[in-house]
């Protein structure tokens, strides 16, 4: 998950957890990155998609595919920036604007590291034909590439630091506010900020109201410091944002990572050690942290969303923590939430409870008002109904006429007296 650093006045987000690198099979590169707390090793394309098997299993993303693969839904990747050219992602990726505040270039080898390795987990398409390389869980979505923070390898990171902390949170608000108005369904934002902001969270409202899921990384808090909190990791925005779907981290046992932070935040987990990822270099990477999971459970509701495009936010998120496996002792905690998603069984639930919403939707035509049913609109009368209607209306005043006259005449007629 990529951070923003801690500065006086501020909550510090607390020092990230290491994560321990299975070895890579197959040659590999030594090379290890440390991006925003997180760790990943490279690795040659080769066996890559087996490795990968684990990922889509666990997520039971294959079963999911017979029903949807994503298409017709943009996710808005708000991170470091997308390479739209590496090979897995190649025509499914829009540039949107940087709000960084940095001149860094694009075609800078340290630009929009985290960000591609976090698309291509949404909607990697392979090569090849689709036999080679990272598949995404929703591999014909599209991506919508906002950067609103730089790599750590920046060499502008610096610069970026220094600025108001206002301008940075205006940032990600633009951020939200631009993918919301450019087609996004669903945002992910595998990033984190000490302290909120009632910007952001303005603009979070507005994605709400207009139907956007939004996903974000739990954050990386977790490890022994968690002893000296009582068990809970600082907070973390925007995955404490209300209607924030947060998202912790799971090994491929289903036990949750070291690193994976600890607090009431987290709804749901997923793979997130040593995921398989493509980088902005066009190589794969074994990427590790909340991040991973993030953008993974955001390629689950990128399904959801291509088969169900009505379903409000709040009955995709029901449908992901209702239906997870591995859920924990009591239901909930507070380290993987609701349990590890699944994406067949979601998108299952998913249909279930747009039938219902749209079920109660056409109820409210027919609902009874205190227990009356409302009376049915009255049509428009034809001209034989007029006609009809008004020789109606004539009989009736000439009976009351007829009526009358007799009325008045009995009440002339003499009476007798009883004797």
């Amino acid at each position: 998950m990529l951070n923003r650093g801690w500065r006086p006045g501020l909550a510090a987000l607390a020092v990230f957890g290491v994560v321990s690198l299975a070895a890579v099979p197959g040659p590999a590169s030594a090379a290890v990155r440390r991006e925003g707390g997180e760790f990943a090793v490279s690795a040659t394309a080769d066996g890559i998609r087996d490795n990968q098997q684990w990922v889509l299993g666990m997520l039971n993303a294959e079963a999911a595919w017979s029903v949807t693969r994503g298409a017709g839904v943009t996710v808005a990747v708000i991170d470091s920036g997308v390479n739209p050219y590496v090979s897995d992602l190649a025509g499914s990726v829009v540039t949107g604007p940087d709000y960084t505040g940095v001149t860094t270039n694009p075609a800078s080898k340290d630009w929009g590291i985290h960000g591609t390795w976090m698309a291509s987990l949404i909607a990697g398409h392979g090569h090849d034909g689709g036999l080679s390389g990272v598949i995404g869980i929703a591999p014909e979505a599209r991506i919508l590439s906002v950067r609103v923070i730089p790599d750590r390898q920046d060499p502008h990171y610096g610069q970026y630091e220094r600025e108001a902390e206002t301008v940075i949170q205006q940032s990600l608000a633009d951020g939200i506010d631009y993918a919301v108005t450019h087609g996004a369904r669903v945002i992910s934002m595998s990033i984190g900020y000490s302290a909120p902001s009632g910007t952001v969270r303005e603009a979070l409202q507005k994605a709400y109201d207009r139907g956007v899921v939004v996903i974000a990384s739990a954050g990386n808090s977790g490890g022994p410091a968690d002893s000296d909190r009582g068990g809970g990791a600082p907070e973390s925005f925007p995955a404490n944002y209300p209607g924030v779907i947060s998202v912790g981290a799971v090994n491929s046992s289903g036990a949750v990572a070291g690193f994976s932070s600890d607090n009431l935040s987290v709804q749901v987990a997923a793979p997130g050690v040593s995921v398989p990822a493509q980088g902005r270099d066009g190589q794969y990477w074994w990427v590790s942290g909340t991040s991973p999971a993030c953008a993974l459970v955001a390629g689950v509701a990128a399904l959801i969303k291509s088969k169900y495009p009505g379903l409000a936010p709040d009955l995709v998120a029901s449908a992901l923590t209702s239906t997870t496996t591995d859920r924990p002792a009591g239901g909930y905690d507070s380290q993987v939430g609701f349990g590890i998603v699944d994406a067949a069984a979601a998108l299952a639930r998913a249909g279930e409870l747009a039938g219902a919403r749209t079920t109660e939707a056409g109820l409210k035509a027919t609902g009874r008002y205190r227990g009356v049913l409302p009376q049915a609109p009255v049509r428009s009368r034809g001209p034989g109904q007029l006609v009809l209607f008004g020789l109606l209306a004539l009989t009736c005043l000439a009976l009351s006429a007829a009526a009358g006259t007799l009325l008045v005449v009995l009440r002339r007629s003499p009476g007798r007296a009883d004797r």
